[in-house]
């Protein structure tokens, strides 16, 4: 599933709590949000309800070294690019967009 905003949808999905505590998310709800075994998820109390949400997992580097690989990964090699240059590359790829979308 695509991380950014997410969109309600309504469930009836029922489960129950086991006397352990425990409860089973249903599968097509994990399958959803793509779920696994082992996700960690946070226990928000919210309006006389619970709200169960999947932390997002960290990849254990820094903000520095996700910098220079992202620099490193995109350098740019040639001679500068003027702003305007950019702006009408950018404009051909969503019109050539939309072309590919345009029904024949």
């Amino acid at each position: 599933m695509a991380r950014g905003k997410m969109h309600l949808t309504v469930m009836n999905a029922k489960t129950t709590l086991s006397a352990k505590g425990q409860v089973v998310i249903p599968k097509d709800v994990r399958d959803q949000l793509g779920l696994a075994p082992g996700q960690v998820l946070d226990v928000v109390l919210m309006g006389g309800g619970v709200l169960l949400k999947p932390q997002h997992k960290k990849s254990g580097r820094s903000f520095d070294e996700i910098m220079v690989s992202i620099k490193a990964r995109y350098q740019h090699e040639g001679p500068p690019v003027a702003i305007e240059d950019m702006d009408q590359a950018i404009a051909q790829m969503f019109r050539d967009r939309q072309d590919l979308k345009a029904p024949d």
